[in-house]
Protein backbone atom coordinates (compact mmCIF):
# COMPACT_ATOMS: atom_id res chain seq x y z
CA UNK A 1 0.00 0.00 0.00
CA UNK A 2 3.02 2.30 0.43
CA UNK A 3 4.37 1.96 -3.11
CA UNK A 4 2.38 4.70 -4.89
CA UNK A 5 4.04 7.49 -2.87
CA UNK A 6 7.06 5.77 -1.29
CA UNK A 7 8.86 4.81 -4.52
CA UNK A 8 9.14 8.39 -5.88
CA UNK A 9 10.32 9.62 -2.48
CA UNK A 10 12.98 6.88 -2.25
CA UNK A 11 14.22 7.57 -5.80
CA UNK A 12 14.54 11.34 -5.31
CA UNK A 13 16.19 10.78 -1.91
CA UNK A 14 18.82 8.45 -3.41
CA UNK A 15 19.60 10.87 -6.24
CA UNK A 16 19.79 13.77 -3.77
CA UNK A 17 22.18 11.92 -1.45
CA UNK A 18 24.51 10.85 -4.28
CA UNK A 19 24.45 14.36 -5.79
CA UNK A 20 25.15 16.04 -2.45
CA UNK A 21 28.01 13.67 -1.64
CA UNK A 22 29.57 14.11 -5.09
CA UNK A 23 29.31 17.91 -5.03
CA UNK A 24 30.76 18.21 -1.52
CA UNK A 25 33.60 15.82 -2.32
CA UNK A 26 34.50 17.48 -5.65
CA UNK A 27 33.97 21.07 -4.51
CA UNK A 28 35.69 20.88 -1.14
CA UNK A 29 38.33 18.39 -2.36
CA UNK A 30 40.09 21.24 -4.12
CA UNK A 31 40.57 23.15 -0.83
CA UNK A 32 41.14 20.24 1.59
CA UNK A 33 42.06 16.58 1.45
CA UNK A 34 39.37 14.58 -0.30
CA UNK A 35 38.85 12.20 2.67
CA UNK A 36 37.84 15.20 4.75
CA UNK A 37 35.50 16.42 2.04
CA UNK A 38 34.06 12.90 1.81
CA UNK A 39 33.41 12.86 5.56
CA UNK A 40 31.66 16.23 5.32
CA UNK A 41 29.44 14.94 2.54
CA UNK A 42 28.69 11.75 4.44
CA UNK A 43 27.89 13.83 7.52
CA UNK A 44 25.29 15.88 5.65
CA UNK A 45 23.78 12.78 4.04
CA UNK A 46 23.99 10.79 7.28
CA UNK A 47 22.17 13.45 9.29
CA UNK A 48 19.56 13.67 6.56
CA UNK A 49 19.02 9.90 6.56
CA UNK A 50 19.06 9.62 10.37
CA UNK A 51 16.34 12.21 10.87
CA UNK A 52 14.32 10.69 8.01
CA UNK A 53 14.56 7.20 9.55
CA UNK A 54 13.48 8.53 12.95
CA UNK A 55 10.57 10.39 11.41
CA UNK A 56 9.46 7.20 9.64
CA UNK A 57 9.68 5.26 12.92
CA UNK A 58 7.55 7.83 14.73
CA UNK A 59 5.05 7.80 11.86
CA UNK A 60 4.79 3.99 12.05
CA UNK A 61 3.94 4.36 15.76
CA UNK A 62 1.34 7.01 15.05
CA UNK A 63 3.47 9.73 16.63
CA UNK A 64 5.12 12.93 15.47
CA UNK A 65 7.98 15.14 16.71
CA UNK A 66 8.30 18.73 15.56
CA UNK A 67 11.92 18.87 16.72
CA UNK A 68 12.93 15.91 14.59
CA UNK A 69 11.05 17.36 11.64
CA UNK A 70 12.81 20.70 12.06
CA UNK A 71 16.22 18.99 12.19
CA UNK A 72 15.41 17.01 9.07
CA UNK A 73 14.40 20.12 7.16
CA UNK A 74 17.58 21.83 8.40
CA UNK A 75 19.72 19.11 6.87
CA UNK A 76 17.72 19.41 3.67
CA UNK A 77 18.31 23.17 3.58
CA UNK A 78 22.02 22.66 4.20
CA UNK A 79 22.28 20.20 1.33
CA UNK A 80 20.31 22.53 -0.95
CA UNK A 81 22.48 25.49 0.09
CA UNK A 82 25.64 23.51 -0.73
CA UNK A 83 24.30 22.64 -4.17
CA UNK A 84 23.18 26.22 -4.86
CA UNK A 85 26.55 27.63 -3.72
CA UNK A 86 28.42 25.15 -5.89
CA UNK A 87 26.22 26.04 -8.88
CA UNK A 88 26.81 29.77 -8.43
CA UNK A 89 30.59 29.34 -8.08
CA UNK A 90 30.92 26.85 -10.92
CA UNK A 91 32.64 28.24 -13.98
CA UNK A 92 30.51 26.22 -16.38
CA UNK A 93 27.08 24.63 -16.44
CA UNK A 94 25.71 26.95 -13.74
CA UNK A 95 22.14 26.51 -14.99
CA UNK A 96 22.41 22.73 -14.97
CA UNK A 97 23.66 22.67 -11.36
CA UNK A 98 20.91 25.07 -10.27
CA UNK A 99 18.35 22.83 -11.96
CA UNK A 100 19.22 19.92 -9.64
CA UNK A 101 19.89 21.98 -6.51
CA UNK A 102 16.23 21.59 -5.38
CA UNK A 103 16.40 17.78 -5.13
CA UNK A 104 17.03 17.59 -1.32
CA UNK A 105 14.00 19.78 -0.58
CA UNK A 106 12.00 17.86 -3.18
CA UNK A 107 12.86 14.60 -1.43
CA UNK A 108 11.70 16.03 1.93
CA UNK A 109 8.46 17.24 0.33
CA UNK A 110 7.81 13.80 -1.19
CA UNK A 111 8.31 12.13 2.19
CA UNK A 112 5.87 14.64 3.66
CA UNK A 113 3.32 13.73 1.00
CA UNK A 114 3.93 10.05 1.68
CA UNK A 115 3.31 10.60 5.41
CA UNK A 116 0.04 12.39 4.67
CA UNK A 117 -0.98 9.55 2.36
CA UNK A 118 -0.28 6.99 5.08
CA UNK A 119 -2.36 8.91 7.63
CA UNK A 120 -5.35 9.03 5.26
CA UNK A 121 -5.00 5.55 3.70
CA UNK A 122 -7.94 3.16 4.19
CA UNK A 123 -8.20 -0.59 4.09
CA UNK A 124 -9.83 -2.31 1.09
CA UNK A 125 -12.79 -3.25 3.30
CA UNK A 126 -13.38 0.38 4.27
CA UNK A 127 -13.06 1.46 0.65
CA UNK A 128 -15.62 -1.19 -0.37
CA UNK A 129 -18.00 0.02 2.36
CA UNK A 130 -17.62 3.63 1.21
CA UNK A 131 -18.20 2.59 -2.39
CA UNK A 132 -21.32 0.68 -1.33
CA UNK A 133 -22.69 3.68 0.58
CA UNK A 134 -22.06 5.97 -2.39
CA UNK A 135 -23.68 3.49 -4.78
CA UNK A 136 -26.71 3.15 -2.50
CA UNK A 137 -27.05 6.93 -2.37
CA UNK A 138 -26.87 7.11 -6.18
CA UNK A 139 -29.48 4.34 -6.50
CA UNK A 140 -31.82 6.07 -4.06
CA UNK A 141 -31.47 9.38 -5.91
CA UNK A 142 -32.11 7.68 -9.27
CA UNK A 143 -35.22 5.91 -7.95
CA UNK A 144 -36.51 9.19 -6.48
CA UNK A 145 -35.97 10.99 -9.79
CA UNK A 146 -37.73 8.20 -11.70
CA UNK A 147 -40.67 8.28 -9.26
CA UNK A 148 -41.00 12.04 -9.62
CA UNK A 149 -40.88 11.81 -13.41
CA UNK A 150 -43.51 9.05 -13.39
CA UNK A 151 -45.82 11.03 -11.10
CA UNK A 152 -45.36 14.13 -13.24
CA UNK A 153 -46.16 12.14 -16.39
CA UNK A 154 -49.25 10.62 -14.74
CA UNK A 155 -50.49 14.01 -13.62
CA UNK A 156 -49.84 15.49 -17.05
CA UNK A 157 -51.80 12.65 -18.70
CA UNK A 158 -54.67 13.10 -16.26
CA UNK A 159 -54.82 16.86 -16.85
CA UNK A 160 -54.72 16.31 -20.60
CA UNK A 161 -57.61 13.84 -20.39
CA UNK A 162 -59.63 16.20 -18.19
CA UNK A 163 -58.99 19.10 -20.53
CA UNK A 164 -59.96 17.10 -23.60
CA UNK A 165 -63.12 15.82 -21.89
CA UNK A 166 -64.10 19.36 -20.92
CA UNK A 167 -63.47 20.56 -24.45
CA UNK A 168 -65.67 17.78 -25.88
CA UNK A 169 -68.51 18.66 -23.48
CA UNK A 170 -68.17 22.34 -24.36
CA UNK A 171 -68.31 21.52 -28.08
CA UNK A 172 -71.42 19.36 -27.59
CA UNK A 173 -73.11 22.12 -25.60
CA UNK A 174 -72.23 24.70 -28.25
CA UNK A 175 -73.53 22.44 -31.01
CA UNK A 176 -76.73 21.76 -29.05
CA UNK A 177 -77.25 25.46 -28.43
CA UNK A 178 -76.78 26.17 -32.13
CA UNK A 179 -79.30 23.47 -33.08
CA UNK A 180 -81.82 24.79 -30.55
CA UNK A 181 -81.31 28.31 -31.83
CA UNK A 182 -82.07 27.22 -35.39
CA UNK A 183 -85.13 25.28 -34.21
CA UNK A 184 -86.37 28.30 -32.27
CA UNK A 185 -85.94 30.49 -35.33
CA UNK A 186 -87.89 27.97 -37.41
CA UNK A 187 -90.71 27.92 -34.85
CA UNK A 188 -90.79 31.70 -34.67
CA UNK A 189 -91.01 31.92 -38.46
CA UNK A 190 -93.82 29.35 -38.48
CA UNK A 191 -95.68 31.17 -35.70
CA UNK A 192 -95.61 34.51 -37.46
CA UNK A 193 -96.29 33.11 -40.95
CA UNK A 194 -99.45 33.95 -42.95
CA UNK A 195 -100.64 30.36 -43.30
CA UNK A 196 -100.22 29.47 -39.66
CA UNK A 197 -103.80 30.36 -38.70
CA UNK A 198 -105.34 28.29 -41.47
CA UNK A 199 -103.16 25.32 -40.61
CA UNK A 200 -104.11 25.51 -36.94
CA UNK A 201 -107.79 25.89 -37.77
CA UNK A 202 -107.74 22.66 -39.73
CA UNK A 203 -106.30 20.62 -36.88
CA UNK A 204 -107.84 22.25 -33.77
CA UNK A 205 -111.36 22.86 -32.52
CA UNK A 206 -112.64 26.38 -33.02
CA UNK A 207 -113.24 28.15 -29.73
CA UNK A 208 -114.74 31.27 -31.17
CA UNK A 209 -115.91 31.76 -34.77
CA UNK A 210 -113.18 33.13 -36.99
CA UNK A 211 -110.66 32.98 -34.11
CA UNK A 212 -107.65 30.72 -34.31
CA UNK A 213 -106.33 29.21 -31.04
CA UNK A 214 -103.15 30.84 -29.90
CA UNK A 215 -99.92 28.92 -30.31
CA UNK A 216 -97.23 29.70 -27.82
CA UNK A 217 -93.58 29.00 -28.55
CA UNK A 218 -91.80 26.55 -26.26
CA UNK A 219 -89.74 28.16 -23.56
CA UNK A 220 -86.06 27.92 -24.24
CA UNK A 221 -83.86 29.24 -21.45
CA UNK A 222 -80.10 29.50 -21.11
CA UNK A 223 -78.17 26.26 -20.87
CA UNK A 224 -76.36 25.22 -17.74
CA UNK A 225 -72.67 26.30 -17.81
CA UNK A 226 -70.03 23.60 -17.82
CA UNK A 227 -69.09 22.94 -14.23
CA UNK A 228 -65.70 21.82 -13.02
CA UNK A 229 -65.09 18.12 -12.94
CA UNK A 230 -64.17 18.40 -9.27
CA UNK A 231 -66.81 20.43 -7.40
CA UNK A 232 -67.22 21.30 -3.78
CA UNK A 233 -65.09 23.30 -1.40
CA UNK A 234 -61.42 22.39 -1.21
CA UNK A 235 -60.48 20.29 1.81
CA UNK A 236 -57.50 21.08 3.98
CA UNK A 237 -54.84 18.43 4.45
CA UNK A 238 -56.13 17.57 7.93
CA UNK A 239 -59.73 17.26 6.70
CA UNK A 240 -58.61 15.25 3.68
CA UNK A 241 -56.61 12.89 5.93
CA UNK A 242 -59.64 12.42 8.19
CA UNK A 243 -61.98 11.60 5.27
CA UNK A 244 -59.46 9.21 3.71
CA UNK A 245 -58.90 7.44 7.04
CA UNK A 246 -62.65 7.13 7.65
CA UNK A 247 -63.27 5.62 4.20
CA UNK A 248 -60.21 3.39 4.32
CA UNK A 249 -61.12 1.85 7.69
CA UNK A 250 -64.84 1.55 6.92
CA UNK A 251 -64.27 -2.11 6.17
CA UNK A 252 -62.10 -4.85 7.65
CA UNK A 253 -59.60 -5.43 6.18
CA UNK A 254 -58.91 -1.83 5.21
CA UNK A 255 -59.78 -0.74 1.70
CA UNK A 256 -57.15 -0.50 -1.00
CA UNK A 257 -56.27 2.85 -2.50
CA UNK A 258 -58.36 2.22 -5.65
CA UNK A 259 -61.47 1.26 -3.63
CA UNK A 260 -60.97 4.19 -1.26
CA UNK A 261 -60.56 6.61 -4.20
CA UNK A 262 -63.76 5.33 -5.84
CA UNK A 263 -65.76 5.74 -2.64
CA UNK A 264 -64.18 9.14 -2.02
CA UNK A 265 -65.36 10.42 -5.42
CA UNK A 266 -68.76 8.76 -5.05
CA UNK A 267 -69.27 10.52 -1.71
CA UNK A 268 -69.01 13.90 -3.48
CA UNK A 269 -65.64 14.90 -2.11
CA UNK A 270 -63.12 16.65 -4.35
CA UNK A 271 -59.33 16.54 -4.30
CA UNK A 272 -56.63 16.19 -6.90
CA UNK A 273 -55.08 12.79 -7.50
CA UNK A 274 -51.73 14.00 -6.13
CA UNK A 275 -53.28 15.31 -2.88
CA UNK A 276 -55.45 12.21 -2.48
CA UNK A 277 -52.50 9.87 -2.95
CA UNK A 278 -50.39 11.92 -0.53
CA UNK A 279 -53.18 11.73 2.09
CA UNK A 280 -53.41 7.96 1.56
CA UNK A 281 -49.67 7.61 2.17
CA UNK A 282 -49.90 9.71 5.35
CA UNK A 283 -52.76 7.78 6.93
CA UNK A 284 -51.58 4.35 5.75
CA UNK A 285 -48.00 4.87 6.98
Amino acid sequence: MARPTALPAVAVTAVSLVLTLAVVTIWLGAAMPWPVALVVGLGIDGGWLATLAYERRLAAQGDHSRAVTAVGWSFGLVATSVLVAHALMAEADTGAWLAVAWLPLAAKALWLVHGLWERTALTPRALDMISGVQQEARDTAAVARARLRAEATTEETRLTAVTEAGARVARVQAKTAQTLSRAWSTLESARTGEDTGRALTSVTHRVTPDVTPSWELPVWGPTEPLTALESGPALTDAELDAVVEEIRTSRVPALSYREMSTRFRAAGHSASEVRLRAAWKRVAA
